[in-house]
């Protein structure tokens, strides 16, 4: 058995080692982002707060600060953790992925479970400059998202998300095809979309893919 870390990889390795297919036409990326979930006033009032710290500084913030800044409390006021499912950051994730042991810490994740994940349906990772980094970012959470996969013994789609800056892209992996999203510009207009997106993911969770389990 391999052992390998999440960031070990880019997107070429991780075709070739677990016999992955990109595809650009992806039906459950389509419904997913053209969610019809409403936004509340104050939602909308709330990302146009977070937005305008954005704008101000976002591009000399660490990752920590973009993190704790902004790409938390948008995912928190889109009301993600309840008694079944819980958004953790900075938690481990392992498990066996074909020939590799693959491990590390996922920068978040949308799991079962109120104190610590269980079952994870939803990975993140966060860059502030994808050439600061090791790996790329879309390779690991695409790795992430493998063992997710494994984690729900391959029942159903896993959704993810990598941001670099203030850039962001949502992926689907169903069984070996992935497919990634148009980038979407927190910056601008789209943080509405990005919302919408992170919003439709709760219900997709609880009404398809927990059911499912």
């Amino acid at each position: 058995m391999k052992k390998a870390t999440l960031k070990d990889w880019d997107l070429d390795q991780l075709d070739k080692a677990f016999g992955l297919k990109q595809i650009w036409e992806c039906d459950l990326l389509k419904q997913w982002e053209n969610n019809d979930i409403p936004i509340t006033e104050f939602e909308r009032n709330s990302l146009l707060n977070f937005q305008k710290s954005l704008i101000r500084g976002g591009r000399a913030w660490n990752e920590v600060e973009l993190e704790n800044k902004f790409i938390s409390p948008v995912i928190l006021t889109a009301g993600i953790d309840d008694e079944e499912i819980g958004y953790f950051l900075e938690r481990p994730l392992s498990g066996i992925v074909g020939d590799y042991e693959l491990s590390g810490i996922v920068d978040g994740m949308i799991a079962t479970g109120i104190r610590n994940p269980q079952i994870p349906y939803f990975c993140l990772h966060e860059y502030k400059r994808s050439i600061e980094n090791q790996g790329t970012p879309d390779a690991q959470v695409l790795a992430a998202m493998l063992v997710a996969r494994e984690q729900n013994q391959n029942k159903h789609p896993i959704y993810g998300l990598f941001v670099v800056g203030i850039v962001w892209n949502f992926i689907v992996l169903k069984d070996n095809h992935y497919c990634i999203s148009r980038t979407y510009h927190a910056d601008n207009e789209e943080i509405f979309a990005i919302f919408k997106l992170i919003k439709a993911l709760k219900q997709i969770i609880h009404d398809e893919l927990i059911t499912e389990s």
